[in-house]
């Protein structure tokens, strides 16, 4: 081994750890790693930043830019109808929430598909008075299998084209990926229809989304004015009004200081802050009679009561500005005139002021202000309305327009017409220029930790490839599997690269293991694109935690789930997709 090959395996090492502890955003361990490689000398200056005008990350900026336009226009709404419906069948339910989430992901960016959906699927479950844990974990997984069938659907797909051009001189096309895509996301669908959802476990859920007990609360906060009639009384005499309404009072806060216990005994004073936990609707109901108000109340210059506050719940995904940060720190009250009235994480019950709270991506928020400044305000912390669905204005009478501006882009990309990236900026520029995406959003649809980790280890992929790094990858699993036949090689690099995908950012195993796959098919003799096919399937399929793709990240506050609740369905779902994909691989693209 070279003394480039150690430093890059070291630092591709300490990424991967970086990247799996977690702690860390991730752009910037990759832009760490970046430069450290620069200053090293294994990437020269002139490479170094070669991957911000690579096509592939230009490809998923335009596609995230797309996916803002059919959803603004009202293209994708027009199926809400369809599919919102709280008398099916539970497996009926799910099985049709998962064809219309594979669906869209196919042409839009899933996380935009399940933004979208999830709040269907909460209200039909609130509806048929059932836990939304039973279906969003199925509708999760639809949306990422959805993603595999074009081009578009997937960052894993669009990474993987773009380097069989780089090696081989011509791209996969844009429904090259089709055939093994929609087995796989058949054969998905119907076992998370079917059997997957009854693996989820149940503990301690409940049948309704609201009811009392369900990880579906808020901890949030209650001052006291002057005129309140709670002022004199201890604390405990607020506890039979607290329970006719389904409250918990877990404290008091007096002059920024939480006092011990449940502070029981405590008498109230004007300026106190109680500690509460319940859905929103029972605390609001509650603050009304024991003549509360909600912390910061002062700012806005109006009641509770007032026609022009409204309350509405947000979930926190992956990248969104307010992640790691609180509210305190962003000012949310003071500049922008929006209370954070709680926060659920699971159910658990927070100590900790809120407003002071260092919120987390899958937290669900409970956020209060006037009706105008809250659209504007969840737009800028990156968050994604649920009980509102407060999305950008609909313009629905561009839908129709809108499709076909979309679907005109890709014909002229399919046709061998336009080169992809140019189809999709031309896409973007009609968007823009008919109003249908503002400037503004043109900028904020894409992901731009996304954009950075892509363009950083883009460099450092093709270091790796050069110094002959992963051809000694490709030749140790070539070792270990001597004599085996090749289709038994595929499943090995699948089973790996799935098992990476699901604790790392899938665009980071698409890069890392396309170029494995292709020195493992040069090493036995075999066409490379089976190879590539099977790292752009396993790649996107991140079903064993939370944290291998955004959207298991999303539902874990709203569904309630823990941790150790994703493996025990998808761990099968991935041994499905690995019997699936496998002959279907060698069927569609032969060895």
């Amino acid at each position: 081994m070279t003394t480039e090959q150690s430093f890059l395996f070291a630092l591709f090492g300490s990424v991967f750890i970086f990247l799996i502890w977690g702690k860390i955003r991730y752009d910037l361990v990759a832009f760490g790693a970046l430069v450290i490689a620069v200053i090293a000398g294994f990437v020269t200056p002139d490479d170094a930043f070669a991957g911000f005008g690579h096509p592939a990350v230009v490809i998923i900026a335009l596609v995230l830019i797309v996916s803002r336009g059919l959803i603004n226009s009202g293209a994708v709404e027009l199926i809400s109808g369809l599919v919102l419906s709280s008398d099916r069948p539970l497996p009926f339910h799910i099985g049709i929430m998962s064809v219309v989430g594979a669906a869209l992901s196919a042409i839009i960016n899933n996380v935009a598909a399940l933004a979208l959906l999830m709040s269907l699927d909460l209200e039909a479950a609130e509806k048929a008075k059932r836990a939304a844990a039973l279906s969003l974990m199925p509708l999760s997984f639809a949306t990422i299998l959805g993603g595999m069938i074009t081009l578009i659907g997937t960052p894993p797909n669009i990474v993987i084209a773009q380097y069989r051009e780089r090696v081989l001189g011509e791209s996969f096309n844009m429904f090259d990926f089709a055939p093994v895509g929609l087995c796989v996301a058949f054969a998905g669908i119907v076992f998370v229809a079917l059997i997957g959802w009854r693996l989820i476990p149940t503990r301690d859920r409940p049948g309704t989304i609201r009811s009392a007990d369900d990880t579906d609360l808020f901890v949030a906060e209650a001052q006291v004015p002057e005129d309140s009639k709670s002022i004199g009384s201890r604390v405990r005499d607020l506890y039979t009004l607290a329970g006719e309404h389904d409250i918990t009072v877990l404290g008091l806060v007096r002059r920024g200081r939480r006092l011990p216990g449940f502070a029981r005994y405590e008498e109230i004073r004007v300026g106190d802050h109680l500690v509460l936990e319940g859905d929103p609707k029972s605390i609001e109901s509650f603050l009304g009679l024991a003549q509360l108000d909600f912390a910061g109340k002062d700012k806005h210059d109006v009641g509770l009561t007032s026609s022009s506050l409204k309350l509405t719940e947000v979930i926190v995904p992956d990248g969104a500005r307010i992640e790691g940060k609180s509210s305190n720190s962003l000012k949310l009250l003071s500049r922008h005139g929006v209370t954070l009235l709680g926060v659920s994480r699971q159910g658990k019950r927070f100590r900790e002021r809120v407003r002071k709270l260092t919120i987390q991506s899958g937290d669900m928020l409970l956020l209060l202000g006037p009706e105008d400044r809250l659209t504007e305000v969840t737009k800028w912390l990156g968050v994604l309305p649920l009980a509102e669905k407060q999305h950008s204005i609909i313009q629905r009478k561009k839908a129709s327009m809108t499709i076909g501006l979309f679907l005109g882009a890709i014909a002229l990309s399919v046709a061998g017409l336009v080169y992809l990236p140019v189809a999709l900026a031309g896409c973007v520029i009609a968007f823009a220029a008919l109003g249908i995406v503002s400037g503004r959003e043109v900028y904020e649809s894409v992901e731009w930790k996304v954009i950075v980790l892509l363009a950083s280890l883009i460099p450092l992929g093709i270091a790796l490839e050069n110094s002959g790094g992963t051809k000694l990858i490709a030749e140790l699993i070539v070792a270990q599997t001597s004599g085996w036949p090749h289709w038994a090689i595929l499943t090995v690099l699948i089973i790996v690269t799935m098992t990476l995908s699901d604790f790392l950012n899938n665009v980071a195993t698409a890069l890392i293991a396309a170029p494995i796959g292709l020195d493992v098919a040069n090493a036995i003799g075999a066409s490379p694109d089976p190879f590539l096919m099977g790292v752009a399937v396993a790649a996107s399929c991140a079903f064993l935690t939370p944290i291998g793709h955004k959207n298991n990240t999303i539902i874990m506050g709203p569904g309630g789930y823990r941790f150790g609740d994703y493996w025990r369905m998808g761990l099968p779902l991935e041994i499905l997709v690995v019997m699936i994909s496998v002959p279907a691989i060698l069927f569609f693209w032969p060895l």
